[in-house]
């Protein structure tokens, strides 16, 4: 019932975010189009916990988002100074990397947050596994190393 709920809250709170007008009449609008949606989702017994996940909305979350930028920053310096060195610099490798998440969530987060991170693209996910693509030897070294993987695994717990 807290995932119906929130996902209740959640559809208020976009409509109110993007809708911008707080006349009665678009108010109600609103509020019977996130009550028929909750209605219909609720039916078809498509929220729960994987769907929308809660327990990963804690205080590790922001912290996980700023690391995360962090690695957007440093990889696209990466990238802009293998680019600028020229065809010498780019030593382009793939390989399966092993995921030590438990949850299919936590497999998709870990995978977005390679492809995200310019440099490396996750390209198949498996059950305990994930096939990445980097633009160098180094930028698949680090994700060997698992500092990604640890931290998107302790978003899990």
């Amino acid at each position: 019932m807290k995932h119906t709920v929130s996902v209740f809250l959640l559809l208020v709170f976009f409509w109110l975010i993007n809708s911008g007008y707080y006349k009665p009449l678009l108010l109600s609008f609103g509020l019977f189009s996130a009550i028929f949606v909750v209605y219909l989702t609720h039916r078809m017994d498509v929220v729960d916990h994987e769907s929308h996940p809660l327990h990963l909305f804690t205080l590790k979350l922001p912290s996980y988002y700023v690391w995360l930028v962090g690695q957007l920053i440093i990889s696209n310096i990466d990238v802009v100074k293998r680019v600028w060195s020229g065809r010498n610099s780019i030593s382009p490798c793939a390989a399966w990397l092993p995921l030590s998440q438990t949850t299919d969530i936590g497999r998709v987060i870990y995978a977005n947050s390679i492809t995200l991170t310019p440099g490396t693209v996750a390209m198949d996910l498996e059950d305990d596994r994930v096939y990445v693509h980097a633009l160098s030897r180094e930028g698949l070294e680090d994700l060997r190393a698992g500092e990604m993987d640890r931290r998107v695994s302790n978003l899990e717990r």
